[in-house]
């Protein structure tokens, strides 16, 4: 049991820290709708009213508990305003990117104009010069309903941003009752991917529900990565050498996995997890843990063939559980993309996947 809680243990700190923090800058004036866009796109209403710590005259601090992002929202970029607001926000930025742990510098902006107002105005180009010259900077159309050229002049009047997406971060249902769904979402965070360090993209991943193809996709490099690790480990021709090594390397990737998806990282649910997946799968696994091993125990030829199908072996039951527990958190994110699914549905969800449900 000792034995079982130190792996647990070591794999949701091996998670945690691999998965690290991502800070990202919203900037824009007010009416922009900033907030609309950052509850549209991360889980937890991280930008309620009220919620944000002032750091800078006009920015302001938002977290949120089990969330791996920290939002800088500016405002005050009103014309009266702004050059007090640029002035904090430049040393901020300096000061955070100057930082040795990583975790702490601002990973990307977005620069937010409202496509109904159909301007850009001076505060936003000086702000977009001064970002760009320590972070990558993405230029975000809010509110978007018909571009009318509007794009072409937001990049060109933004020049340093890395690109400019439209997006409408709610479906909009008018009188008549006609509606017209949010779009834009999933492409800015592509964009915002290609622009942040590729170790802050499982942080993205983590944080953000508008796209579960990209939870899904960050959760694959960490199955991958497991499997070849255990078909290293399978290859062994130590028999039963593979058998312990094996474990950790599951139960790191099963707790990885929960750590791109957003979940709760915590030795409770991941032991719930890990003997879940093994009620359903252990007989299978020691089955055939044992007659590989036993190949290997046979000289020769026979230590071969044992450590190749033991490497085979090992490594698709790490993806046919890795993909069958990303599946599951993908389907029950989609069903409710607005809450954290129980473990409880979890579990049972796993199981029947796993039974070929």
């Amino acid at each position: 049991m000792t034995d079982f809680n130190n792996i647990i243990e070591e794999a949701l700190k091996k998670a945690v820290y691999e998965r690290g923090h991502i800070n990202v800058l919203i900037a824009g004036r007010s009416g922009v709708g900033k907030s609309t866009l950052i509850n549209s796109v991360f889980q937890g209403n991280i930008a309620e009213t009220g919620q944000g710590r002032p750091v800078t005259a006009g920015t302001r601090e938002y977290t949120k508990e089990g969330v791996p992002i920290t939002i800088f929202d500016t405002r005050g970029l009103e014309m009266e305003e702004y050059k007090s607001t640029l002035d904090g926000l430049k040393k901020l930025v300096a000061e955070r990117c100057a930082d040795k742990d990583s975790d702490r510098h601002i990973h990307v902006a977005w620069v937010c104009v409202q496509e109904d107002g159909r301007r850009v105005e001076e505060a936003e180009i000086k702000l977009h010069e001064m970002l760009a010259e320590k972070v990558p900077v993405i230029g975000v159309i809010t509110k978007a309903r018909a571009d009318g050229g509007f794009q072409k002049d937001v990049k060109n009047l933004l020049p340093h941003v890395r690109n400019v997406v439209r997006v409408r971060a709610i479906q909009e249902t008018f009188d008549d009752g006609y509606s017209i769904p949010a779009i834009g979402l999933k492409e800015l965070i592509e964009i915002t991917s290609g622009a942040i360090p590729e170790g802050k993209r499982n942080a993205l991943a983590a944080a953000q529900k508008a796209d579960i193809d990209y939870k899904l996709a960050q959760s694959r490099k960490v199955i991958m990565g497991a499997a070849s690790l255990a078909a290293a480990a399978g290859a062994s021709p130590i028999p039963f050498s593979d058998a312990a090594i094996l474990a950790p390397i599951q139960i790191g990737m099963l707790a990885s996995v929960s750590a791109v998806f957003g979940l709760e990282l915590s030795k409770a649910a991941l032991g719930t997890l890990v003997s879940a997946a093994l009620g359903v799968s252990g007989a299978t696994l020691l089955g055939r843990t044992i007659a590989v091993n036993l190949l290997k125990m046979i000289p020769g030829a026979g230590t071969l063939a044992g450590g190749a199908i033991s490497a085979a072996t090992a490594g698709a039951l790490t993806v046919t559980l890795g993909e069958a527990y990303s599946a599951v958190l993908a389907k029950l994110y989609s069903d409710k993309p607005d809450s954290t699914p129980a473990m409880a549905d979890i579990v049972e969800r796993l199981k029947d996947k796993m039974r070929g449900g």
